[in-house]
């Protein structure tokens, strides 16, 4: 059972410490070496379609390649649930993504417990409930797994509880080769400088962020400047993800400067994949998908 003695780091083990010095960096294995970007998808996306089983998890690889033309898949742990463990399953996972020539870049992980829990044996729960999460991502090939940094109490001890369980998972994490990144999603995680100061305590090459361009709503009344927040989570990012809602009539997102967005990507240095994550009402689902491919594109010629 994870445990925790003090403020101070989980990391006792040189074996930990030497599999943490060698998993990933702010580019990930899939990047490219230039500051260019390529263009993956979210499941996300697709979530109405999902929920309401008119498309079936396992033909997301599918979907994505023949309806968008995307080769690179971001997973949804809520859409295969019962399947961390399915050896068999994951296997069909990797088999239809390996026929098309798909890339399983990362599985996003939501309702295992908060990892910032400011109770010490429900937080241990909640990084021992992402091992498998850990080992079915390594199983298909990803490099992450995208996990949520929820807790509560203060500004401060919020920031301790989230990197306590962060660094112990992270350092499982690293035992097999895989990154642990988190999404700013709610709550102080959606405060830039807050989950800035998170990666810095836990300080482990393995941990970072999943900068997310629309999930800057800390409260109902206090939204951070999403601009800020994405270059303050920017040093620390393995992933990024475009969330789109609506467009205007020449194509741009009505909420985010695309443009502006990408630049301070671009700026940070970052050259790895952008994940498409529509979640607009009205357009619906597909044609999201292709508004918002069709601007990164324009984004990727006029900036690239």
């Amino acid at each position: 059972m994870y445990s925790t003695l003090s403020r101070r780091s989980f990391l006792t083990s040189s074996a930990v410490a030497a599999a943490v010095a060698t998993v990933g960096s702010t580019a990930s294995a899939f990047s490219r070496p230039a500051a260019k970007f390529d263009i993956s998808i979210a499941e996300w996306s697709l979530h109405q379609a999902l929920f309401g089983k008119k498309v079936d998890h396992l033909d997301f690889s599918k979907i994505a390649k023949e309806e968008f033309g995307i080769s690179a898949v971001e997973y949804v742990n809520q859409f295969f649930k019962d399947k961390a463990q399915d050896k068999a399953y994951l296997a069909e996972l990797n088999k239809r993504a390996g026929d098309l020539g798909v890339k399983q870049l990362l599985i996003m992980i939501d309702g295992e417990g908060q990892l910032g829990d400011a109770n010490l044996k429900k937080r241990g729960e909640a990084v021992e409930n992402h091992f498998k999460w850990v080992e079915a991502a390594k199983e298909l090939g990803c490099h992450s797994i995208r996990v949520n940094a929820g807790s509560s109490g203060s500004y401060e001890d919020q920031m301790y509880r989230a990197a306590d369980g962060l660094r112990a998972l992270s350092e499982f994490g690293a035992t097999h080769g895989l990154n642990v990144i988190v999404e700013n999603h709610g709550g102080l995680s959606s405060n830039g400088a807050w989950l800035a100061g998170v990666m810095k305590q836990v300080d482990l090459k393995n941990c970072g962020t999943l900068p997310d361009f629309g999930n800057f709503k800390v409260s109902n009344d206090e939204e951070y400047d999403r601009y800020k927040g994405v270059t303050e989570l920017m040093p620390f990012a393995k992933a990024v993800s475009a969330k789109s809602h609506d467009f205007d009539d020449k194509g741009n997102e009505t909420h985010t400067d695309y443009f502006k967005m990408m630049k301070i990507v671009l700026d940070a240095g970052y050259s790895g994949f952008v994940g498409i994550e529509y979640e607009g009402k009205k357009l619906d689902e597909y044609a999201g998908v292709r508004a918002t491919k069709a601007l990164l594109e324009r984004v990727q010629s006029e900036l690239g």
